[in-house]
């Protein structure tokens, strides 16, 4: 436990937003799935859709910094090098 009044407060500020980033990355996760999923069953509509969705997640995730944009480039661009492949 905290000993001083501002360490309380920023115990709670932390704790605010690691539920708030976990939030966000497990929605990327989730759509990170479904694009894999629909690039499996090779369905370029879905995979285009999916693709689009998940772009805008990461690109809000590395505004808001809760990830690195080195991090969200590469996931985007082997995200677009996977779906070129099937189209």
């Amino acid at each position: 436990m905290p000993n001083l009044r501002n360490a309380e407060k920023a115990l709670r500020q932390s704790e605010k937003r690691r539920v708030r980033n976990k939030a966000v990355r497990d929605n990327i996760i989730y759509l990170r799935r479904k694009l894999r999923h629909a690039i499996e069953e090779k369905n370029t509509t879905a995979s285009a859709e999916a693709y689009k969705k998940v772009q805008v997640a990461l690109d809000r995730a590395a505004g808001k910094g809760v990830m690195k944009s080195n991090t969200v480039s590469r996931l985007k661009s082997r995200a677009a090098k996977k779906l070129k492949a099937i189209a």
